[in-house]
């Protein structure tokens, strides 16, 4: 097992737990990749920005690191969050399993994994039971979580540059 990985994880996964986002966007290196059920393709500073998006909209976001290895170049982790969900006001519970690639000491690429009717069974209440596992809902629930997050990144200051 590679040291270094193990405590980046354990960095990562503390400061979700913390609803702190900035922390966790610091874990990403710079081209990165993100990719799970809601959010399938996030790239360069999108997955730092969905986690600070995400953390700052809940107020009850609870985190456990259940399980994680690492070795230099991959790792794997299962965590489970629970929190109510802000566009319903209902509560759920999510176990995740993360898959990693590091380069540099940070976070090249994350692939996370839930069971999305599940999920949208007890975020969207009826429509998740009834339509969770149709492609139709999976499509609906992307389009409005990548419109926020557009909307979350057009927010937020850009950068200074200097001559």
């Amino acid at each position: 097992m590679a040291d270094a990985e193990l405590a980046l994880l354990d960095r990562f996964y503390a400061a979700f737990d913390r609803r702190d986002g900035a922390t966790m966007a610091a874990c990403y290196a710079p081209d990165a990749r993100f990719a799970d059920p809601v959010f399938p393709d996030l790239r360069g500073t999108e997955p730092g920005a969905m986690w600070r998006m995400l953390t700052a909209s809940s107020s009850d976001l609870a985190v456990e690191l259940v399980e994680r290895e690492a070795t230099a170049q991959r790792g794997s982790a299962r965590w489970i969050a629970w929190y109510t969900f802000p566009q319903t006001g209902r509560p759920v519970v999510n176990d995740v399993r993360s898959t990693f690639r590091f380069t540099g000491g940070l976070i090249e690429a994350q692939q996370d994994e839930f069971d999305f009717p599940a999920w949208s069974r007890q975020a969207l209440g009826v429509t998740g039971l009834l339509l969770g596992r149709t492609p139709m809902l999976r499509n609906r629930v992307r389009r409005t979580a990548r419109a926020r997050l557009d909307r979350y990144l057009a927010e937020q200051p850009s950068p200074r540059h200097t001559s």
